[in-house]
């Protein structure tokens, strides 16, 4: 029964594993130089040499963002201003200042062509629907926007979307931005554009969706949360790193004193008395005692 809930928890296994792995790698390497070098120096070497290969794995974790990942960058609404459900809330949460008035009677074809000009000149990109940030964009304005009820599954489809802000300073130029380690808010403002209900008969295949033009459109509005990918693989690296040069100071240390030791002169020594030396002493202090000395 002890090896069946072994091999049905996931959990269980991955920690006997590790252990296993710890206990036959590292603890062989520590045997094997433990009879070379005694159990001491043998523990000291071989627990530097691991802080040393953990150093370097998280160096090479922390410079290509593998291995040991925080989280990754994602798309966050803006909080008290995330659906934005006319026209008039993009001028209010500050998406757009200088966004004119839309008349009432206004097609929301015509509002929203006014918007996206506005977008335009206040400095907006608009991001290519090929591209993987439009996808990224998207993927989460859609999520939001069921989260929020704004829309159900099927009703609604991502027509474009807003970019602004995210560079990154400083740096010399396009190629050399190896220091570039901060950036500006990076926004987007998701438009949504509002389906025509779609008729579903048996055993037909469904409708292409059409965007229904007498509905007004709505908006996401965004920010990039950059994340935490390589925090845990950073912090490993400056952890390990402290605990190797600790440990390299301590060995240093050992040889240092040890080399002192040696360089002493040895104290002479003595060659102890035997039982002959001893039985002529005791003869000749006899012979004195006789002759009266």
């Amino acid at each position: 029964m002890s090896l069946l809930a072994i091999s049905w928890e996931p959990e269980l296994r991955g920690l006997l594993t590790v252990i296993i792995g710890v206990v036959i790698l590292c603890g062989s390497v520590y045997l094997i130089m433990a009879t070379n070098m005694g159990s001491r120096l043998a523990f000291l070497v071989a627990l530097t040499g691991l802080a040393g290969w953990m150093m370097l794995m998280g160096m090479v974790w922390w410079i290509y963002g593998i291995g040991l990942r925080g989280p990754d960058p994602t798309w966050e609404p803006v909080a008290g201003a995330a659906v934005l459900q006319d026209t008039d809330a993009l001028r209010a949460s500050g998406v757009l200042d200088g966004l004119p008035a839309i008349p009432d009677d206004v097609a929301p074809v015509e509002s929203a062509e006014i918007v996206r000009d506005q977008f335009l000149e206040e400095g907006w990109i608009v991001l290519d629907t090929a591209s993987p940030a439009f996808g990224q964009a998207q993927a989460s304005a859609s999520e939001l926007l069921e989260e929020e009820g704004a829309f159900a599954a099927g009703q609604f489809t991502i027509v474009e979307v807003f970019d602004q802000g995210g560079e990154r300073y400083p740096k010399i130029n396009d190629t050399l931005d190896f220091v570039a380690f901060w950036s500006t808010p990076h926004y987007v403002v998701a438009e949504a554009a509002p389906l025509e209900p779609v008729r579903v008969e048996p055993g037909r295949a469904p409708a292409r969706p059409v965007i229904d033009d007498a509905q007004p459109r709505q908006y996401v509005y965004m920010i990039r949360d950059l994340g935490a990918r390589r925090q845990p693989a950073a912090v490993l690296t400056i952890g390990a790193g402290a605990i190797f040069l600790a440990l390299c100071f301590l060995l240093n240390r050992r040889d240092r004193i040890m080399r002192e030791n040696l360089d002493q002169p040895l104290p002479p020594v003595q060659a102890e008395a035997g039982p002959a030396a001893d039985e002529a002493a005791t003869e000749t202090e006899r012979e004195k005692v006789e002759a009266g000395v």
